[in-house]
């Protein structure tokens, strides 16, 4: 659905404190991006069956005093733009501040549902401190402790009030293509040349998401909804916070796919920022298909191809069994082969592999390789089993899953996709005690 609830507040209110609590049943992805002034925290969190995502803001406040309000205010804006809802956070202890009610004036002209949380409120004694800040005029105000928990669960059911568990009004069995990346790589020239001169295309359907547009692809003998995000079209303030916007459209694209086709300039190479969309990608268990776009701006000969090839690869590792195109969009240079090669990718993702196969493939193999052994302890598998989740997860059952170490995980890993065709998929491999 990605719902996207964005924290802000001046600093040291506890912001992090809160999304570390909203996130820790998951496990929070932190990235950092490269050119942006400080780590955005980005993290997966759940309340009464809502899935959502919790943006913490707290690294827009950088520089003196005198750039310190800009900053807020620069925060505040970003949030009100790309969230659903907004948590206000304030520091109880200290108390209101000439900032925080100029927070409150924009939040107070923005059409989005923002809640006041007074934070660190967590003894009888100060209970009542969070009364001053009804001055601001809020409706919504929760006193909270973010260090203890106290008050979070009332806070949390008012916000997932906002969102939809409903599924979106359209046919979920096909495949959901989004297309990523940092700007000027060519997204938009990429999906205007797929839909382009497609006289078959029926109406986008708005999806649940704000700005996400599916459009339905049928044509080729293709059938798949392209997600066409806000990450593709600019905003007028983009300017100074490209990074920012780049990433928060990049988490609201992936989230709505199952398989993102990830662009990047063959002429600027591959770098930190394209891995840490890559990354985005993987870690929410999405399949991937890299596009190295403007392959006709780089000098070549008959290596080429095959070195940069390898060069990505290895910038992936270790999850690198994926598959790299080198297309020319202005040229139309194998950009049929991206979206084959992306239903592939899709198919690769719902395989399902039965227990006796696996069984009779891996057992031998293990038997053959055994995990080494920790401090003197052997570890014995004795049954695999595919998981019924929505992506590839492979259970192992022996005897001591605590002393299966990360290499042999990978060994394993390796050995399944060697087997079986997972290119361009994420697959995640759990060690579970044999009763």
């Amino acid at each position: 659905m990605g719902n996207i609830v964005a924290l802000v507040g001046t600093p040291n209110v506890g912001k992090s404190t809160l999304f570390n609590r909203l996130t820790q049943t998951r496990e929070a992805i932190v990235d950092s991006i490269a050119g942006v002034t400080r780590d955005r925290n980005y993290g997966k969190s759940d309340w009464n069956g809502y899935e959502f995502s919790v943006i913490d803001t707290g690294g827009y406040v950088v520089g003196s005093d005198d750039i310190f309000e800009t900053e807020i205010r620069k925060q505040v804006t970003l949030a009100m733009e790309e969230a659903d809802v907004i948590i206000f956070m304030v520091d109880g202890r200290e108390g209101l501040s000439p900032l925080d009610e100029d927070v409150a004036k924009m939040l107070r002209k923005s059409k989005k549902p923002f809640y006041l949380a007074v934070n660190k409120i967590d003894s009888p004694s100060n209970f009542y401190d969070h009364s001053e800040f009804y001055a601001l005029g809020f409706e919504h105000i929760f006193p909270v402790s973010a260090a203890s928990g106290s008050g979070t669960g009332e806070l949390l059911d008012e916000v997932v009030k906002h969102f939809s568990k409903e599924e979106d009004n359209f046919n979920d069995d096909l495949p959901r293509i989004t297309i990523v990346g940092k700007p000027n790589v060519g997204k938009s020239s990429m999906i205007n040349t797929f839909l382009g001169k497609e006289q078959s295309i029926v109406t986008p359907l708005a999806g649940t998401t704000r700005d996400s547009i599916y459009t339905r692809f049928n044509s080729f003998g293709f059938d798949f909804y392209l997600v066409d995000t806000a990450g593709l079209r600019k905003k007028k303030k983009v300017e100074e916070n490209l990074e920012f916007y780049s990433v928060m459209r990049a988490i609201r694209a992936i989230e709505n796919s199952d398989v993102c086709i990830l662009m990047c300039d063959a002429a600027e190479g591959f770098d930190a920022q394209d891995i840490s969309i890559f990354g985005l990608a993987t870690r929410n268990r999405k399949g991937i298909v890299v596009v190295m776009n403007k392959w006709d701006l780089v000098e070549k000969d008959h290596k080429t191809h095959k070195e940069y090839e390898e060069l990505v690869k290895k910038r992936l590792a270790p999850f690198n069994d994926v598959p790299v195109i080198f297309t020319s969009v202005i040229n139309k240079q194998r950009i049929f082969k991206v979206l084959e090669t992306a239903v592939t990718v899709y198919q690769n993702k719902q395989r399902r592999i039965s227990t006796s196969e696996l069984n009779d493939t891996l057992l031998p193999i293990i038997k053959n390789q055994p995990p080494p052994m920790v401090k003197d302890k052997m570890v014995k598998i004795k049954f695999v089993t595919q998981l019924p989740t929505p992506f590839p997860a492979f259970a192992f059952f022996c005897n001591l899953p605590q002393y299966v170490r990360e290499d042999y995980k990978r060994f394993l890993e390796n050995r399944i996709r060697e087997r079986w065709d997972f290119s361009g998929v994420p697959l995640e491999i759990y060690f579970r005690k044999k009763s």
